[in-house]
């Protein structure tokens, strides 16, 4: 979505705008699509390589690029004699082995070898390797992203209300996995008579990130929600406590392309109980 058309009226065109932006960073060597792995470390060595003992297996490459080392909350990266590979983004060099930043603050270290990638994740705590294919796209057709047509009856007005004291809210993720988020807001609106309260998964200065299910989750739409990112300054959209929830520009979460990403779930706050005909269809 560009502000400028948005803040001009013209939001069919806004919306045009940002479904091609969907499309191309679906077909970019670092889509989601090209991620063949999800492993998770344990403290201390963890081997990578394409060996059948490693702990981290490769599908091409040497039998042993080289190791993860887990300390605590710590990763660092050491690379066999002679290995063909780079670190890249950040890091630092202490000794034989890299010091890696995982995603927790930014953009994560990438250990590369050819096409092949590797990046270290951290999810409550725990450490973990996603392995992706820069050629992914060399071996599985691109899937073409369907969308309802754009309907302002789903540009919603909502009450953007702060909460004293937060709500602690516990989140599962597709892995499995429970998180603690922290509600300082709710966005409040009526559709049809039925009062509706959605609660953000994180806000931010500039916008306000929801995860919901609706009456067409599993149908028309991906079965474990969709993602909603919401403008709250940068275009204009909270005013006097009013935000504007678009759901033409509701979209499939990672998880919908991979078995690979941990994708919060909506919780049950969150589960409309009505059909949202907008927005992005399932893959």
């Amino acid at each position: 979505m560009t502000e400028a058309a948005a803040m001009a009226g013209d939001l069919p065109a806004a919306l045009r705008h940002w479904q091609a932006a969907r499309q191309a960073e679906l077909a970019a060597p670092d889509s989601w699509l090209g991620l063949i792995g999800l492993i998770w470390l344990a403290e201390g060595e963890n081997t990578v390589g394409n060996s059948a003992d490693c702990t981290v297996a490769l599908p091409a490459g040497p039998s042993r690029l080289g190791s993860l080392w887990v300390d605590g909350g710590e990763i660092a990266w050491q690379a066999a004699p002679g290995a063909a590979v780079a670190v890249a983004r950040g890091g630092a060099l202490h000794g034989e082995r890299w010091q890696l930043n995982s995603d927790r603050i930014g953009a994560p270290s990438e250990i590369v070898c050819g096409s092949l990638v590797l990046i270290v994740i951290e999810r409550d705590g725990r450490l973990a390797v996603r392995l992706r294919d820069r050629n992914w796209s060399a071996g599985q057709p691109l899937p073409s992203l369907e969308y309802y047509p754009y309907d302002p009856a789903w540009r919603i007005a909502a009450l953007w209300q702060g909460l004293s004291p937060p709500l602690t809210m516990t989140v599962p993720n597709v892995s499995g996995d429970l998180a603690t988020v922290l509600v300082a807001h709710q966005a409040l609106f009526e559709l049809d008579g039925v009062a509706v309260t959605l609660l953000p998964m994180a806000v931010s200065d500039q916008e306000a990130f929801f995860v919901f299910r609706d009456r067409t989750s599993g149908s028309a739409t991906y079965g474990a929600g969709r993602f909603l990112k919401v403008p709250l300054v940068a275009s204009g959209a909270a005013v006097d406590g009013e935000i504007w929830l678009d759901f033409n520009f509701a979209y499939s979460p990672p998880c919908a392309f991979t078995p690979f990403a941990t994708c919060p779930l909506p919780p049950p706050e969150n589960w409309l109980p009505f059909a949202v005909a907008a927005g992005e269809k399932k893959p």
